[in-house]
Formats: structure tokens, sequence, C-alpha cells
């Protein structure tokens, strides 16, 4: 059947175009990206509750917290929107990880207390610390959404775009395999916190890792093309006539019926 002949064919331009170095290239740096960047954020939620080392927040402050430091992911793709679009991508992700990874130093500040020592509040720094680790992750993200647009080729944008999506989704999935063993690793649980600040700094060194992988990157900017030839070219064949028979039916109807 003609559904059947358009899978296959959809299913061979995937193939095809995942084999080009300038499509498997950037893959690969967007998954390990995303997969070193560990997920501790369960092990700084129970050290933001305790009592004893930690601020003793309630879950509450906590949700607050991290509701307000939203408004950092917004601010992080407006100045992507107005000031940094037309950059390259390698150079834009050079800066965005290397920001992304020594911004996460500010945890270390606040799990030694330094921030008390320099007279800032508890509660005002971590807002500040939250706030700032969403606006450069969102700094991060979106040019390499951007250039996962970039990837898709013609006729099958939707299908090629998610698959994309998913390798991203495998590698928040794998941050947070990883961060999970480093927490078990180091016995951080819900009322130990010896080893929080090693915790931190390994999450640290691996977000500044994949500055060494920037090569799979493309120099390209978001009007460069990226894709060869051979795949903007294959698009998937729908058969004319199967939309011959095709009857346009209205989606609203008038109360009175005319």
């Amino acid at each position: 059947t003609q559904v059947k002949q358009n899978f296959i064919d959809a299913g061979k331009a995937m193939w095809t175009t995942l084999r080009s170095e300038d499509v498997w290239g950037p893959c690969l740096y967007m998954y390990l990206s995303l997969a070193l960047s560990l997920d501790i954020r369960e092990g700084m939620f129970y050290w933001y509750t305790d009592s004893k080392g930690g601020p003793s927040f309630s879950q509450e402050s906590v949700g607050f917290i991290f509701s307000i430091s939203s408004v950092g992911a917004l601010l992080g793709a407006i100045l992507y929107q107005y000031a940094l679009k037309d950059y390259a991508f390698r150079n834009l992700l050079f800066w965005t990880q290397l920001i992304y990874g020594l911004s996460g130093m500010l945890d270390l500040i606040l799990v030694s207390r330094l921030n008390l020592k320099f007279g800032i509040p508890d509660y005002f720094f971590v807002v500040i610390v939250e706030s700032i680790a969403k606006m450069t992750n969102r700094l991060k993200w979106m040019p390499m959404l951007v250039l996962s647009s970039k990837l898709c080729p013609s006729g099958i944008e939707g299908t090629f775009f998610a698959l994309l999506m998913s390798i991203d989704n495998v590698g928040l999935l794998s941050a947070s395999w990883g961060g999970g063993f480093v927490l078990h690793m180091l016995r951080i649980t819900r009322t130990k916190f010896d080893n929080i600040w090693l915790a931190i700094l390994i999450r640290n060194i691996l977000r500044i890792a994949p500055l060494w992988l920037l090569f799979l990157v493309p120099r390209a900017d978001r009007s460069s093309s990226i894709l060869p030839c051979k795949s903007m070219n294959s698009e998937v064949a729908i058969d004319p006539s199967d939309t011959k028979n095709v009857e346009l039916v209205s989606l609203v109807h008038s109360v009175d019926g005319k």
C-alpha cells in the first residue's frame, strides 16, 4: 500500500540522514552535553530542607523558590532571541556550556555557607543561584533546539525532529541516572550530606567536559544549510491520487443552520 511505501521511504531517508557526519556529530554532542550534566537536584532538595547543615527551608519554600527562579529560563530565551541567535552554533555552545559549568560553582559557595560570611541570606542567594542555573541552561538549550531544526531533511521534518527530541530526552534520563549513581556512591541521603560538595564538584567538571567535543558541531549559523544535498532532496513521495477523493467537511456549523 501507499502508506507502507511512505513509511519505508521515510525510514530510508532518516537512515541516510543519520549516516551523514554533519548530522550524527551534532546528535552525539547534544546527547553527551545533556547526559554529562548530572542531575543531583534530589540531593540538593533534601539539603535545602536540612535543619542542621542546610538552610532549613520548608518544602513549600523550596517550591516557591523554584517557581520564582523559572523567570531565569524566560530571560534566557529572551536574551537568545534578541542578542545571540545570529552567532555560529559552535561559538555559542562553547560560551554557554562554559558559563553553565562555571555557574554551578555557586552551589559550592552555598553548601560551604560562604554566602553567610558575606552577609547574603540563604533565601536570597538560593533564588539567585537557581535563576542563573535556569537561565544558563536555557541559553545552552536554545541553540541546540535551533540546530536540531536545521538537521531535519525535507519531507520528514516532523518525524526526524521527534527523533532528535527523543535523543535529548534519553540524554536527560541519562543525566538523572548518573546523578543518582553519584549520590549513591557518595552516600548522600536525606539526612547525610557530608559529601554534597564533592557531588557538586563532579557535576560541574562534567558540565565542562563537552567543550572538548565541540568539533562535532558545525561552524554554521541559523541561516546556513547544514544537510548534504542528498538528504535535502530525500522527500517522501506522496501519491497525488490519494487526495482526489478527499472531501473537505466544515468543522464549524452555524447555530441557525445557515
